[in-house]
């Protein structure tokens, strides 16, 4: 399995933006947006590989893949699901 897979890549839609807007937690800050959901998670899932080079040819150590653990899902009021 591919290193990436093992991130958590969340897209989702954001009212102020108008866009979808893809972002990694605990890998890189930002991330890329756009007005396709698909080609959205697709640039994300090239911008983790690229981040993980870019890792490993610094010689830094990688953070932690994501399992999703710290990550609860809530509904549109912000309650937990």
């Amino acid at each position: 399995m591919k290193e990436a897979r093992q991130y958590i890549k969340i897209v989702e839609w954001s009212e102020e933006d108008q866009h979808f807007v893809g972002t990694c937690p605990g890998l890189f800050y930002g991330g890329c947006h756009g007005e396709d959901e698909r080609e959205v998670f697709s640039e994300l899932c090239d911008l983790v590989e690229e981040t993980l080079k870019l890792y490993k040819e610094d010689n830094k150590p990688l953070p932690p893949p994501g399992s999703g653990q710290y990550f609860k899902p809530v509904q549109s009021d912000g309650s937990i699901i």
